[in-house]
């Protein structure tokens, strides 16, 4: 009887895990506010300071990862990574040709609450940079994913621009 009621409500918190790991925040339809803030240019940048075309996937993510960090200072921490990371939440992201970002899963995480952390910090950052050459054509989009890693208060850094871990 007694471990029926234990395998039962094991079942039940890892059904209502995976349950929070399907949810997709509807983000075409909220906006942010617009931020005012200096960018300085980035090398290969056109004439205004914005880029005009992307190398490459990863380096539009390393834009898109520093944007993130920007709008998100007071959910982030600097310096190295924990040893052991209490949790880590990998998000499927999706773009239109003009950044507006119109979709955001949670593509794998064990961790509600680092989730909605994660999930909060993509409403935050409002239009991404344009992907530009990443996605041309008619109704075209770019998806991605971002990990955040999170050490034990609940704040962040992105795997795109973490520090390399080591085993010191």
């Amino acid at each position: 009887m007694n471990a029926t009621c234990n395998t039962r409500t094991a079942s039940a918190v890892l059904l209502v895990s995976l349950a929070a790991c399907g949810h997709v925040p509807n983000f075409a339809a909220t906006s942010a506010p617009p931020i005012t803030r200096y960018t300085a240019p980035a090398p290969g940048a056109g004439v205004s300071g914005q880029r005009t075309a992307f190398d490459s996937v990863d380096r539009y993510k390393f834009d898109v990862a520093e944007q993130i960090m920007r709008y998100n200072g007071a959910h982030t921490f600097n310096g190295r990574l924990p040893p052991m990371l209490p949790a880590v939440v990998v998000l499927s992201i999706t773009v239109d040709q003009t950044g507006r970002i119109t979709r955001v899963a949670v593509q794998r995480s064990r961790d509600e609450a680092a989730s909605k952390v994660a999930l909060a910090s993509m409403q935050r950052v409002g239009p991404l940079p344009r992907p530009y050459n990443l996605a041309t054509g008619p109704g075209a989009s770019l998806t991605f994913s971002e990990t955040f890693l999170f050490n034990a208060d609940y704040r962040f850094q992105l795997r795109t621009l973490a520090p390399v871990q080591t085993s010191e």
